[in-house]
Parts: C-alpha cells; sequence; structure tokens
C-alpha cells in the first residue's frame, strides 16, 4: 500500500512547486519533496479515509514510519485530521509526532474529533509540551491556541506554555503566536505575561510584535504593548 500511495503521490507531482515548497521549509533537503499542492493532498486523504475498502490499506500506510517524503507526511497529518474515532486518532498522533520534522506538517495536521473530546485531549497536551521533540512541543501548543482559548479557556494554559523554555526557533516561534493570540481573545487574563515579562527576550519581543500586526487588537492595547518591547533583545537560531 506504501508503495502504491507513492505512486499516486508522484502521479500528482509539480516540479515548479516543489521547488518553490522547499524554500519555505530550509531545514530539510530539497529531495525530500516531491511537490505536491496542499489542496490535491488534502483531497486524496479524504478520499483514501471516505473508501471503507482501503481502511486495512490506511492502518498499514499509517503504521509505515518513517516515511521517505514530506509529501507522505503531509498525507499522514491530513489522513489523521479526518479520522472519526478519537482514541483511534490520538494514538495515531503519539505514534507520529516524533516523526514530525517541519513546521507544516505540525501545523497542518488538526484532527477534527479533537473538539469533541477536549478534556481527553488535555492529558495529551500535558504529555506532548514535556516533549524533547521540538515539533511535539509545537504541536502541543498549536493544540492550546486552537481549542482553549475561547469558551475553556483556563489561566493554567498560558502559565503551561510560559513554562516552556527553549532554543529552538520553531518552538519559540508557536510560543509567540500563541501569545499573540491569546492578547487578542483573552487580553486581560494574558497581558499580566507579557507586563510581567514572563517569556524570553526575544519571544517577548516577538509576540508583541504579532498582537501589533493584529487587527484584534484595539489602537490603546498596542500602544500598551509598543512600551512594553524589551531593549535587550537576544537572537534565536533557526534549527
Amino acid at each position: 500500500m506504501k508503495e502504491q500511495i507513492r505512486d499516486e503521490l508522484f502521479k500528482l507531482q509539480d516540479i515548479e512547486y516543489r521547488d518553490f515548497q522547499s524554500k519555505l521549509i530550509p531545514n530539510v533537503s530539497k529531495d525530500y519533496f516531491i511537490g505536491i499542492r496542499t489542496p490535491e493532498l488534502r483531497k486524496y486523504a479524504k478520499a483514501l479515509v471516505k473508501d471503507v475498502s482501503k481502511s486495512d490499506d490506511l492502518k498499514t500506510f499509517i503504521n509505515s514510519l518513517p516515511h521517505s517524503y514530506f509529501d507522505e507526511n503531509q498525507l499522514h497529518a491530513f489522513i489523521l485530521s479526518e479520522m472519526k474515532d478519537y482514541t483511534a486518532c490520538v494514538t495515531a498522533v503519539d505514534a507520529f509526532l516524533p516523526y514530525v520534522d517541519n513546521w507544516a506538517t505540525c501545523d497542518q495536521m488538526s484532527p477534527k474529533v479533537f473538539k469533541k473530546h477536549k478534556i481527553e485531549l488535555l492529558s495529551h497536551i500535558e504529555k506532548w509540551i514535556n516533549s524533547d521533540k521540538t515539533y511535539t512541543v509545537r504541536f502541543a501548543i498549536g493544540m492550546l491556541m486552537e481549542h482553549f482559548l475561547d469558551e475553556d479557556f483556563d489561566g493554567q494554559y498560558p502559565e503551561m506554555v510560559a513554562k516552556v523554555k527553549s532554543d529552538e526557533y520553531y518552538i519559540n516561534m508557536m510560543i509567540a503566536w500563541y501569545f499573540a493570540t491569546a492578547l487578542a481573545k483573552q487580553y486581560d487574563a494574558v497581558f499580566p505575561f507579557i507586563e510581567g515579562c514572563k517569556l524570553d527576550p526575544w519571544t517577548h519581543n516577538k509576540t508583541i510584535q504579532k498582537a501589533i500586526e493584529s487587527y484584534r487588537i484595539s489602537p490603546e492595547q498596542k500602544e500598551m504593548l509598543r512600551r512594553l518591547r524589551v531593549k535587550k533583545d537576544r537572537q534565536v537560531g533557526v534549527k
């Protein structure tokens, strides 16, 4: 099944898009990309999940880790995003996360079934956020941002994110993204994290930058945030 899926993926190959795409994800080799546009991959993933006759073949593909190509990982992420059984899905996510090696696969994996199982999801997020794997931590923060910044928000969640300390660019960017989004949605509860400088200087300033760019932050709030920029900034390198 893995070879059959790979053959189908190469039929969807777009060389120009591969070259463009490889520039967006500089931490992996150009040869790692087949070059398939995201809508085509999503469409293919949905077709595979919908075809009940291929359920065993899908399990074989999902269990065949690691994959050889970025596009196979993307397809894997999109398949998991379409799974309807929460237990099977979160188990598959757990197995896949250690093999996620770039921000795109990490950020585009968003299982729809998680919305209906937030209480159960939290225990997994707490485990993922303490991982030593860059993209497992990034995924955990992304899930907190996606599912726990609205009616299910609790002050303990930004505390969890603020406790993450890393030199990894892709983790710190996600922390900044999380807090900028949290400021837009839960300003009063989250502002003390910025006012109290609870993030490292680079992430602190990046959070303010992203928040100021948001149309959901009021002019008055933006002016307050500008005043809280820290002067001594440290550069976090791309890993």
